[in-house]
């Protein structure tokens, strides 16, 4: 076969639902296309009104650049050690060293494919006991699904340690009816082009006062001083997001619930296509928690069959991918130390994500499908 005459599909591709253009106009019209205007203003209420729990966000130019400001408010610098997820992307744990301390990698649990209770909670009364207490956790929304909230909360609470909760891949997912992007002490959004909305490049942090969040944008406007000339007594970032990428981002959030339908249904169809072969297992629902499936992953019984399955789809133009490598593999993280029990290990050996874009037709689910039926055959 001739891969050229056949149609690529993507893994997470950009979807425009068809208004972005108009808000974009509009600030060209009006010569909004300084970094700051009134698209800004409104995305930023367009998230806090979806969110809800009184929400305030700031809209900025990644999600990475919104966990190193989310860190800097919740006191972490030089020498400190913040609690990571594992299993993730290395945009969770950089900004750790960005600030001069040490990440502390935690692994997960088969439920959620999260940040592990029990490993979190052995780790904090470990680090204590060496005379470490941890200055933070960061806790992730694997691929969409949502961490165990009420359990990493009574941990915070009970050891005092905020958590920082990474919701770049769960917005639109929920934990008891409460929007991921809400649990943290702070929280943060990705827009990046293959979320489940985009802004081409963009992210958002969520707090849960506007004076925090007042801090925050402070922060990512360089820190600039209120003074006629430029003076700054900290130091600032340029993290701000643009009025034109804003723009994209109040057309993508009409389309938000839509985009979340799609990606369900595209779950469903491999769950319901692909459930019964051998070997194959899907990460269901735990009772309370809805996701985004914003990648919809499946588990393999093996290595060989992940391998052969993802090379099989990767000859007929169809992207996947293997699951995210646990940063304790990582080697830039290879003397971090870490608090593991396999299933990260396990996970990555075994799984794949699926395409997943809420932009799929038909006929590519089925083609995906067939492609791995033949596979297994």
């Amino acid at each position: 076969m001739n891969l050229t005459d056949t149609k690529k599909i993507w893994l997470s591709s950009p979807h425009m639902g068809g208004k972005e253009q108009g808000f974009i106009t509009e600030a060209f019209n009006e010569n909004w296309i300084a970094p700051l205007g009134p698209n800004v203003d409104k995305f930023e209420s367009a998230i806090q009104s979806y969110l809800g729990e009184s929400s305030h966000v700031g809209a900025l130019s990644s999600g990475t650049g919104a966990l190193h400001i989310g860190l800097i408010l919740l006191g972490v610098s030089s020498g400190d050690e913040v609690l990571c997820q594992s299993m993730t992307f290395s945009a969770s744990a950089n900004p750790i060293v960005y600030l001069g301390a040490t990440p502390v990698y935690i692994d997960s649990e088969r439920d959620t494919w999260n940040i592990c209770p029990e490993q979190l909670e052995i780790a904090i009364k470990d680090r204590i006991v060496k005379g470490k207490k941890p200055k933070a956790i960061i806790a992730v929304h694997l691929y969409g699904m949502p961490y165990k909230a009420k359990e990493i909360q009574e941990i915070s609470e009970r050891y005092e340690i905020p958590v920082l909760e990474d919701s770049a891949e769960a917005l639109g997912s929920s934990y008891e009816d409460q929007k991921c992007g809400t649990f943290g002490d702070i929280a943060i959004l990705s827009f990046n082009g293959n979320k489940i909305i985009t802004t081409s490049g963009g992210g958002a942090i969520v707090t849960k006062s506007k004076a925090i969040k007042d801090k925050a944008i402070f922060l990512a406007t360089q820190a600039r001083d209120d003074a006629p000339h430029y003076q700054h007594s900290e130091i600032g970032y340029n993290y701000r997001m643009s009025n034109i990428l804003a723009g994209i981002g109040r057309g993508q959030m009409l389309v938000l619930d839509d985009h979340v339908a799609l990606r369900r249904r595209n779950y469903e169809y491999y769950q319901q296509q692909l459930s019964s072969y051998s070997g194959l297992r899907f990460l269901a629902e735990p009772k309370g928690l809805y996701s985004n499936r914003w990648l919809s992953c499946v588990e393999t019984e093996s290595y060989e069959m992940r391998e052969r399955i993802r090379l099989g789809l990767a000859a007929q133009n169809i992207e996947s991918r293997p699951l995210w490598k646990p940063m304790h593999q990582q080697p830039v993280f290879k003397n971090c130390d870490c608090y593991l029990n396999g299933v990260s290990d396990d996970l990555f050996e075994k799984g794949l994500c699926l395409p997943s874009g809420s932009n799929l037709e038909e006929e590519d689910l089925f083609r995906i499908v067939s492609v791995i039926k033949d596979i297994l055959r």
